[in-house]
């Protein structure tokens, strides 16, 4: 079993070269404001919130 550090990396390289620039942008744009807010948003929300974007947003 590879390690979580060896993973995220993986996936972090696969998420920057392979998710089409205009979901990136959007994706940006629909995260973006939960970070302007005075208390950091729980990370296992927007990870969730993020990857129903991307679900629907690669359907197309």
């Amino acid at each position: 079993m590879i390690s979580e550090e060896v993973e995220k990396r993986i996936a972090l390289y696969y998420f920057h070269r392979y998710l089409p620039p205009l979901v990136m942008e959007e994706l940006e744009a629909l995260l973006l404001p939960y970070y302007l807010e005075d208390k950091e948003p729980p990370t296992d929300d927007m990870v969730q919130l993020a990857v129903q974007y991307m679900e629907e947003a690669l359907k197309e």
